[in-house]
């Protein structure tokens, strides 16, 4: 029998074990994450966290300046709320919450504003699906979405001009 029809029928037997090629593979195992409707919680869920998380009155940073200077300097950065923020996502058309990272606390992310990464300069579509847990293609779609827009708006504001008020 050939190793591909033993690492086949081992798989078949346990479903735990992992076949020698996934061993020596060199992608690292990823951890997807997890998105939380708020609509799917319980009134009895949502009170428990606004009692064990209640909101505190932290000066928040107002301006990126404030975020890079005094007690907001601060990294990883405390104010998950953010939306330069990298452990959390808020999708505002229906509120729910994406955890990027589940396996990870926030204060053991090595990166944690999206906003300090853009500071060092370019970085490849691998580095920033690793820093956002996205894969490279996905961060690839996004990107070419992102100058999408952009060139409409650009292409929008050129219109203005012909545009009586």
């Amino acid at each position: 029998m050939d190793e591909q029809a033993v690492s086949v029928a081992m798989n078949i037997n346990d479903p735990d074990a992992v076949a020698p090629d996934e061993l020596d593979s060199p992608r690292k195992s990823r951890v997807r994450a997890r998105t939380i409707s708020i609509k799917r919680l319980s009134k009895r869920e949502l009170e428990r966290g606004r009692i064990e998380f209640p909101d505190m009155d932290l000066p928040r940073p107002m301006s990126r300046a404030d975020c890079v200077q005094g007690h907001n300097a601060e990294r990883p950065c405390p104010f998950v709320s953010c939306k330069h923020h990298l452990y959390l996502d808020l999708n505002p058309r229906n509120g729910a919450i994406k955890i990027n990272f589940p396996e990870m606390e926030v204060w053991d992310m090595p990166e944690s504003c999206a906003l300090d990464i853009a500071d060092r300069g370019g970085v490849t579509l691998d580095e920033v699906g690793e820093i956002m847990n996205l894969t490279r293609e996905r961060v690839r779609q996004l990107e070419t979405r992102g100058l999408a827009k952009l060139k409409a708006l650009n292409e929008l504001a050129a219109l203005q001009d012909w545009v009586d008020y």
